[in-house]
C-alpha cells in the first residue's frame, strides 16, 4: 500500500482500479477493510473534531475524494494518481457485487430514499446483491443493535450514507462488531444523488474541481458555510503548511 503524508493524514496514493482490487482481495481472504475518504471540507472539520480525526486516521484505506486535495498535494510534490470519489467507488462496487455475487447493505438517508435506491439496484442488477437496508435516522442507543444486525445480514460490503462526522465515528466505533463485513465505507449523500433527489455535477465540472460549487448552487442557504468558509479555511491551511514545511 502506497501511503503519503498530506497535512498529517496518511492518504493512499492508489487509483480507483487499485482500490477495487483491494476490496476483492479482502473479500476473497475474508478480511475487513475500513475505508474513509478526505476532501477539503472534511480536512477542515478534522482540525477541531478529534473524534472525527481519530476515526479517519484509523481507517485502513484513505482515498482522496476531493479534486482540491489532489491538486494541493501536488504543491508538496505528492502524486496522487486520481481522485477516488466515494460515490464513484460505491457505484463500481455495486456493479462488482453483481458480477462477483457479493452482497451489499445500505444504511442511511430517509426511508423513502433508501427504499428507492434498493429498487433501482434490484432493477438494474439483481435483488441477490441486497443483504439489507435501513434509513439513517436512529439514536445512539440503537447503534449497537444496528451494527449487529448488519453483521448478521451476510453483507460483504456496507455503505453508510450519513453526514460527517457521524458516519466516520459509527464505522470506527463498531468495526469490531462489523467484522463479518469485508468492506465498510461512508458515502455521505450518495443515496440522494443516485435516486435523483440531488443532481450531480457534469463530468467536466467535476474535472475542473468545481463540483462543490455546483452543489452550492442547488442549496445555497444550506451549503454556503460548508463550502465558502470551509474552502477558504482549507486554502489558508495549505498555504500555511506549504510555507512552514521543513
Amino acid at each position: 500500500m502506497r501511503k503519503t503524508n498530506f497535512l498529517n493524514i496518511p492518504i493512499d496514493c492508489i487509483s480507483m482500479y487499485e482500490t477495487l482490487e483491494k476490496v476483492k482481495n479482502a473479500i476473497n481472504l475474508k478480511q475487513q477493510i475500513h475505508h474513509a475518504v478526505v476532501n477539503a471540507g472534511k480536512i477542515i472539520l478534522m482540525q477541531n473534531d478529534k473524534e472525527l480525526e481519530k476515526s479517519v486516521l484509523e481507517a485502513d484505506i484513505i482515498n482522496a475524494d476531493g479534486q482540491a486535495v489532489v491538486w494541493a498535494a501536488n504543491l508538496f510534490g505528492i502524486k496522487i494518481p486520481e481522485r477516488v470519489a466515494g460515490i464513484d467507488l460505491m457505484q463500481n462496487l455495486v456493479e462488482l457485487s453483481f458480477k462477483k455475487k457479493y452482497k451489499c447493505f445500505f444504511l442511511g438517508a430517509k426511508q423513502v430514499v433508501v427504499e428507492n435506491l434498493v429498487q433501482i439496484y434490484e432493477k438494474k442488477f439483481s435483488a441477490n446483491i441486497i443483504a439489507g437496508y435501513r434509513n439513517g435516522y436512529f439514536n445512539d442507543d440503537d447503534e449497537l443493535k444496528i451494527a449487529q444486525s448488519i453483521s448478521e445480514s451476510g453483507a460483504n460490503i456496507l455503505f453508510v450514507a450519513i453526514s460527517s462526522p457521524k458516519k466516520e465515528i459509527f464505522l470506527n466505533k463498531y468495526k469490531q462488531q462489523l467484522s463479518n463485513v469485508n468492506f465498510i465505507m461512508g458515502v455521505g449523500g450518495s443515496f440522494d444523488v443516485i435516486v435523483g433527489r440531488i443532481k450531480r455535477a457534469p463530468k467536466l465540472i467535476q474535472n475542473l474541481g468545481l463540483e462543490w460549487f455546483f452543489r452550492f448552487c442547488q442549496e445555497p442557504r444550506r451549503m454556503w458555510k460548508r463550502y465558502l468558509i470551509g474552502n477558504t479555511k482549507f486554502i489558508l491551511l495549505v498555504i500555511r503548511a506549504y510555507f512552514t514545511r521543513k
